[in-house]
């Protein structure tokens, strides 16, 4: 299929560890490669055993961690690329950085009750947290800030992936980032 030219815009998704973030981007990105566009998925758990398995999961870290991940956010969509990238990004002032250097930036706030989300957790990771085998994770002993600055909320514990993803693709059409369809 012959990839369209379009704007790129990075789709951000933030929330909680296991509120659905990759799988929803996941399922996104493919209904954007189905229309033709230039697609790149960024998440947390790959980026973090490459480009940033230097750093901790300290404020400072977690900052560092997604101001890397902004750069390579903004070269891939300032060259057309609809980059998903799917991230916990805890605080309201690192979204706020990706979001004024990215430009054309759509943040998705993945809602889900921290009661849902452990249930989710296939790895033990909230677990061993509130065991105090992980320390400094969020929505246990590390805080994640509601987003302040948000375009699209989907709530993962009331929808299936399937009505979270229809309703990000309609606000992304409604917002002019889709290529029409034929």
């Amino acid at each position: 299929m012959k990839k369209i030219e379009h704007k790129g815009f990075t789709l951000w998704f933030t929330g909680l560890p296991c509120s659905g973030k990759s799988i929803l981007a996941d399922a996104v990105a493919d209904d954007l490669r189905k229309r033709g566009m230039k697609v790149e998925r960024l998440d947390g758990d790959i980026v973090r055993k490459s480009l940033t398995r230097d750093l901790g999961f300290t404020e400072e870290d977690r900052n560092m961690n997604i101001e890397r991940v902004t750069f390579v956010a903004k070269l891939l969509t300032r060259n057309g690329v609809a980059v998903l990238a799917s991230f916990v990004s805890p605080y309201n002032k690192i979204r706020a950085y990706s979001r004024n250097e990215i430009g054309d930036y759509i943040l998705v706030y993945v809602k889900c009750s921290l009661e849902e989300c452990e249930k989710r957790d296939v790895k033990g990771m909230y677990s061993k947290a509130r065991a105090g085998e992980i320390k400094n994770f969020t929505g246990i002993d590390h805080p994640f800030e509601e987003p302040d600055n948000v375009e699209i909320i989907v709530e993962t514990d009331k929808q299936t992936v399937e009505e979270s993803k229809n309703n990000i693709l309609y606000a992304l059409n409604e917002m002019g980032y889709l290529p029409d369809e034929h």
